[in-house]
């Protein structure tokens, strides 16, 4: 089981990812300003063991993809995805014992013209 905080501590989540791990990020409006590189994780594989209460959620756009931040110190700590609501992305900076450089290289998605966001015609 990997674990996964915040800064200040206050929330903390355990999850198994399948190997290799699929990192990746992403350039819509949001990833942009966070700048994470975030590891892709199974709905089922991640429990938030410590400060569920103190999660904040926020929603843009389509209100698909539902981005989790400690409302402590503010760190986004992982989002359920839009392109696959199957998936977490959990921000590999918070994963304990991880560099983030050292999983590079990371692959990028298209958030600006994700298909979610196209209008049918």
């Amino acid at each position: 089981m990997t674990r996964a905080i915040c800064h200040c501590g206050a929330v903390a989540l355990e999850f198994t990812a399948p190997k290799p791990w699929r990192v990746s990020r992403c350039d819509c409006s949001l990833c942009r300003r966070k700048g994470a590189i975030m590891l892709a994780v199974p709905v089922d594989q991640l429990q938030v063991v410590k400060g569920a209460d103190n999660l904040a959620l926020y929603q843009f756009n389509t209100n698909t993809a539902k981005h989790y931040f400690c409302k402590t110190c503010g760190i986004y700590t992982h989002h359920q995805r839009r392109s696959n609501p199957n998936e977490y992305g959990v921000n590999a900076g918070c994963i304990e014992g991880i560099n983030p450089r050292d999983l590079e290289p990371v692959a990028w998605g298209d958030g600006v013209n994700h298909s979610s966001d196209r209008k049918s015609e």
